[in-house]
C-alpha cells in the first residue's frame, strides 16, 4: 500500500512539472498567433487611439499582428467581462481605463476585479475642464469661486463613474464647489451642450476638446493631470491653480485574464514600453493632445492600487452610485 501511495505521488509530481513545462515551453514560443486587444469603448476615442498606437508598436516588436477588437457597451463593463472570462493564455488582452477601474465600486458588474492583471501602462489623454467660448470665468479658481456664491452652475458628465464624473466629484468633496450635475450618454454630448451654451462646463479628454480650443469655440480654465499638455503647453493644471487634489485623466493601459502566465506578461509589458518610447509615435501622439508613458509592470499595477484607492474615496464621500 505504501509503495503504491508512493508511486501515486511520485506520478503526480511528475505529471505536475510535466505541465510546468509545457507552460514554460507556451511561455518561450509566445506569440505564435494574432493576439485581440478588446477595446471596451467605440472607435475615435482616446482610449482606441492609444489602443491602436500599442498595438501598432508592440506588434513589431513581438513579431506577431495585434488585432484591436472594439466591444463598447454598458459603461465599459461588456468588453471587460469579455476578456475576464477569456482563456488565460496570452492571446487576449483589455485595454483598461479609470471606467474598468471605478465601474466595480457603484454598480454590478459580472466579474471580479480579481480576474483581471495590471500588465502595462500605455498613456494618457489629460482631461481639461471647459467653458462657453463667452463663459466669464478666467480661471478653475473664479468658476469654483463662482458656484459657492449660489450660482447654480451646471456641469456636465458623461454618465456615472466616467471621468467628468470623478472631475466634478472632486471638485465638491475636496473643495466645496456646489455643481448641479448634468449627466449625458457621451463626453461628446456634454461637449456639444457646452459648446451650445445649454451647461456651464464639463470635462472632456484633451484630444476632443483642443481642436475647439484652438478654433476659439471653447475656453480652457485647467488641466486635471498633474502636468500641463504637451500640445497646449500655456493651460495650467488645477494643481497649479491650488486644487492639489484633482488629478485625473483618461487613460489606457493594458490587463490580462488572471492566470496569464508571467513570462507572457513580461514580453507584453516590454513591447507596449517599447512602443511608447518610439520618438515617431511619441511625436504623433503629442500632436493630438495624447501623452505616450508605458513603463514596467510594477510602475503600472502602483498606478492602478492608487487609482483604485483615490476613486474609491471619491465614490465614498459623494455617494456616487448607479444610474
Amino acid at each position: 500500500m505504501k509503495h503504491t501511495r508512493r508511486t501515486l505521488l511520485a506520478g503526480a509530481a511528475a505529471l505536475a512539472l510535466g505541465f510546468t513545462a509545457l507552460a514554460s515551453q507556451a511561455a518561450d514560443a509566445w506569440p505564435t498567433r494574432p493576439i485581440r486587444f478588446v477595446v471596451p469603448f467605440s472607435a475615435g476615442g482616446a482610449n482606441d487611439l492609444l489602443a491602436r498606437a500599442a498595438a501598432e508598436g508592440a506588434s513589431k516588436v513581438l513579431g506577431q499582428t495585434i488585432i484591436v477588437d472594439n466591444k463598447p457597451g454598458a459603461g465599459a463593463i461588456l468588453g471587460t467581462d469579455v476578456v475576464a472570462k477569456s482563456q488565460p493564455d496570452g492571446y487576449t488582452f483589455l485595454i483598461s481605463a479609470a471606467g474598468v477601474i471605478s465601474n466595480s465600486m457603484i454598480r454590478k458588474v459580472p466579474y471580479k476585479d480579481s480576474d483581471l492583471t495590471p500588465v502595462a501602462m500605455i498613456g494618457l489623454a489629460p482631461s481639461v475642464i471647459i467653458v462657453p467660448a463667452n463663459s466669464p470665468y478666467k480661471d478653475l479658481k473664479d468658476f469654483v469661486a463662482k458656484s459657492k456664491s449660489g450660482a447654480g452652475l451646471h456641469f456636465g458628465t458623461a454618465g456615472n463613474g466616467s471621468t467628468p464624473h470623478f472631475v466634478e466629484g472632486l471638485l465638491t468633496s475636496k473643495y466645496g464647489a456646489k455643481l448641479d450635475l448634468v449627466p449625458y450618454k457621451s463626453g461628446s454630448e456634454s461637449v456639444n451642450a457646452v459648446l451650445g451654451n445649454q451647461i456651464d462646463a464639463t470635462s472632456e479628454a484633451s484630444i476632443v476638446v483642443i481642436p475647439y480650443l484652438k478654433a476659439g469655440k471653447l475656453k480652457a480654465l485647467a488641466t486635471t493631470w498633474t502636468e500641463r499638455i504637451s500640445a497646449w503647453p500655456d493651460l495650467p493644471t488645477a494643481v497649479e491653480q491650488g486644487f492639489g487634489d484633482i488629478k485625473i485623466a483618461h487613460w489606457a493601459g493594458v490587463h490580462a485574464p488572471s492566470g496569464t502566465p508571467q513570462d507572457i506578461l513580461d514580453k507584453m509589458a516590454a513591447a507596449v514600453d517599447h512602443a511608447m518610447k518610439d520618438p515617431q509615435t511619441i511625436e504623433r501622439l503629442r500632436g493630438m493632445g495624447i501623452e505616450p508613458i508605458g513603463g514596467t509592470r510594477a510602475s503600472f499595477t502602483r498606478f492602478v492600487d492608487e487609482e483604485r484607492t483615490r476613486l474609491g474615496e471619491v465614490v465614498k464621500a459623494t455617494g456616487m452610485r448607479e444610474d
